[in-house]
């Protein structure tokens, strides 16, 4: 059995999605953990709204490709910027390191005294899974025109006046790189840290009864700077200022309704290591928000190479390739320099090593393990007492839903049999 990696962190958009086939989908599964952000969910669901296309595909066959081809191997679905933006401004802190920020978790005790976090299959991956079948929820359908309508419906006067406050003039910016500069110095000087607030608070429509919680909290820590007291809010408020500015010196289109949805992904960045995206927008400003240790990839790059690492997997024999992708592909084929082996290279480090110190596990093992974790799914919500709130979990399940086979593809051993109980088992 191969030594499997789950690939670096990648953020991408559905521009990106779109492009593949069901079996490059497959491979883009295999080979990255996939930060599913909320805007991705939002920009699936709004082509509900879309008439019949000129070839008769309608728009429920939209959008059941696109979850034919949504990432059900690894990955997490983020936590929607605007609450992660308010909890960083209610004191709680927000990593930004390439981690996903993910709800939920049932805090367990196993009978052998172990604790344990429990993440069951998220809301989205089951609305996927209906949107396959083409079952759609009005309750989805208001949810997404919610996120949407705060992304496109702007209050420009109120914008333009918080703008005017801090003194932001567009003319004089030529480049994507100064308007990111322009933004990065206002929000993160010492300067004007009211209208800074004031203005985030117009951006993200946050209640006056949560502005004044907010507000509160922010006195008593005796009004840092935004960029020290809430960085991760900070980074949004640079994404919003930087667009605003961006537009009104027309190195954005005004003419795409989109462009602030498309603009928001960038607010997602800090929780990535590749963003992966097919829109011309995102390869123009993503480059000067990445960290360092970041990089974006160009959407039809990597559906190139992922296509090839279609055809070289292909040429295996059958029976090697009904035991399904976690036993023969442990990682991905290609020559030094090829795309994905670089991407590997610099966000998986020892991957190259993964056989010189694997441990092999017998069918016993295995099966006990598989046992333990089922159990610890099931075990009883734990409630720590005050001093082990901030001990750490010796054991955490993700529980996911994965099909046998997709596309051409065989997930899962062909001969594998579905659990008896018929529920998903922890990952």
């Amino acid at each position: 059995m191969a030594t499997f990696f789950m690939g670096p962190i990648a953020l991408f958009d559905k521009s990106f999605l779109q492009s593949l086939t069901v079996d490059e989908s497959v491979w883009f599964d295999h080979f990255f953990y996939s930060n599913i952000c909320p805007l991705f969910y939002v920009e699936t669901l709004a082509d509900l709204t879309k008439g019949t296309t000129s070839t008769g595909r309608t728009a429920e066959d939209t959008v059941r490709i696109i979850a034919d081809k949504t990432p059900v191997l690894g990955g997490a679905p983020c936590v929607h910027h605007r609450e992660l933006v308010i909890s960083n401004l209610m004191g709680q802190s927000i990593p930004m390191n390439g981690q996903i920020p993910r709800a939920g978790g049932r805090p367990v005790r196993s009978a052998n005294g172990k604790r344990g976090l429990v993440f069951d299959e998220s809301p989205e991956a089951k609305a996927f899974a209906r949107w396959q079948q083409q079952d759609f929820q009005e309750v989805e359908r208001a949810h997404a025109r919610g996120w949407r309508e705060m992304l496109t419906n702007l209050d420009l006067p109120a914008t333009s006046a918080a703008m005017r406050a801090l003194g932001i003039n567009s003319r004089e910016c030529k480049t994507v790189e100064q308007a990111h500069c322009i933004a990065m110095q206002l929000v993160h000087g010492r300067t004007l840290p009211f209208e800074q607030m004031a203005l985030l608070f117009s951006f993200l429509y946050i209640p006056p009864d949560l502005q004044r919680l907010i507000l509160q909290r922010w006195a008593i820590d005796q009004n840092r700077p935004l960029g020290e007291y809430a960085p991760y809010a900070a980074h949004v408020l640079v994404v919003e200022i930087f667009f605003q500015i961006a537009l009104a010196a027309s190195l954005i289109s005004d003419g795409r309704a989109s462009n602030r949805v498309d603009i928001s992904y960038l607010c997602y960045l800090p929780f990535s290591m590749v963003f992966i995206s097919s829109d011309k927008l995102h390869k123009k400003c993503a480059g000067v928000f990445l960290r360092k240790n970041q990089d974006f990839v160009w959407g039809p790059d990597l559906k190139s190479e992922l296509a090839r690492q279609n055809t070289d997997f292909g040429k295996l024999p059958q029976e090697v390739l009904e035991t399904g992708l976690m036993k023969f592909a442990g990682a991905p084929l290609g020559e030094e320099g090829s795309l994905l082996i670089t991407l590997w290279d610099r966000h998986m480090r020892g991957w190259r090593k993964r056989d010189e110190n694997s441990v092999s596990l017998t069918p016993e093992a295995e099966k006990r393990l598989i046992e333990e974790m089922k159990a610890l799914t099931k075990a009883p919500m734990a409630r720590p007492s005050v001093d082990e709130e901030e001990v750490e979990v010796d054991q955490m399940a993700i529980q996911r839903l994965v099909p046998k086979r997709k596309g051409n593809w065989w997930l899962l051993p062909k001969d594998l049999k579905a659990n008896d109980d018929d529920e998903p088992i922890g990952a």
